[in-house]
């Protein structure tokens, strides 16, 4: 098939590698432009731009999809079908009309739960069983579109949203081949999302990235594991030179009760509303990589006892 891919994120591009892999023709490759990133600001490419760029595929930034000149450059690419995956950018219903098949969105949720921008985060900070992706046809809405195929993934306790990405990235390359294959063959039948169980992922900001170790030992390690490895939950801690920000990249329900905030053991086990959380990964401001909690510990000079973040 004649494919147009519309993608920016590392989780778009093994979905375009399996395409290209398959025998698909990429007609373009429509991409977020490069953006300053590192010390020196430097212009840096989507890894879609670099995965595009290595198998020879025509790649577009636009800024904008809804100029008449955005929209004609699209039709000439002649699409039987689009494959958006974390693209960014909403798609305006003149380009989602164009593709002979229409426009097909790889979402990473089991539809309705979750539309919008950080469904992976939001299912583990939710607490969630399990979580998966699905082939959706892309309509105006917020991923409204009626869904055609799924694949489940669990949640395993102590998984990071990190984590969960990394294995739904495979699945999904495989479900959107799925997909395609149906589509060259007997076609794909889609299902309207019932209206019940509708939830949104709405972006994550810096403001809630702050633990509450007020609250129950579940809840904060669902939060920690939903915002790692980005942006990172964290605490804000005197160390011996001030308060410094900590960010904690992994944390699973332990053993023990206390203040909140107190630290337990020498395992990093820290207290909660109710319960207790262990902290797996930890990693203060300005250091390279994370330490594991009782490493932390040490090099903090912290101590059973201590409060941190309290």
């Amino acid at each position: 098939m004649r494919v147009v891919f519309m993608g920016t994120p590392d989780f778009a591009v093994p979905t375009l590698a399996r395409l290209h892999a398959d025998g698909h023709t990429i007609a373009a490759v429509y991409t977020r432009a490069p953006a300053k990133a590192g010390r020196g600001m430097a212009l840096k490419p989507s890894p879609v731009q670099v995965m595009a760029e290595g198998l020879g595929a025509p790649v577009l930034t636009p800024a904008t999809l809804k100029t008449p000149e955005a929209v004609e450059t699209f039709r000439k690419h002649a699409a039987d079908v689009a494959v958006v995956v974390a693209y960014g950018m909403l798609l305006p219903q003149a380009i989602l009309d164009l593709p002979h098949h229409g426009c097909l969105n790889l979402h990473g949720s089991l539809l309705p739960r979750w539309r919008g921008a950080a469904p992976i985060q939001r299912a583990v900070m939710a607490g969630d069983a399990e979580s998966g992706v699905g082939v959706m046809r892309m309509e105006a809405g917020l991923d409204t579109g009626p869904v055609a195929l799924e694949a489940r993934l669990p949640i395993t306790p102590g998984m990071s949203a990190g984590a969960l990405h990394d294995a739904l990235m495979p699945l999904g390359a495989d479900l959107m081949a799925r997909a395609l294959a149906c589509l060259e063959g007997d076609g794909l039948t889609f299902v309207p999302q019932p209206p019940e169980g509708v939830v949104y992922a709405h972006k994550i900001t810096n403001d809630e990235a702050r633990i509450d170790w007020s609250r129950p030992a579940a809840a904060v390690a669902n939060h920690i594991n939903g915002l790692s490895p980005f942006p990172g939950a964290f605490v804000e801690a005197d160390l011996g030179k001030g308060n410094e920000r900590v960010k904690v990249l992994g944390a699973v329900v332990a053993d023990g009760e206390g203040t909140p905030g107190t630290i337990l053991d020498e395992a990093c086990t820290l207290a909660c509303g109710t319960g207790a959380v262990r902290l797996t990964g930890l990693r203060r401001a300005g250091k390279g990589g994370a330490a594991t909690g009782s490493d932390f510990l040490r090099g903090a000079r912290l101590a059973p006892g201590a409060r941190l973040g309290a």
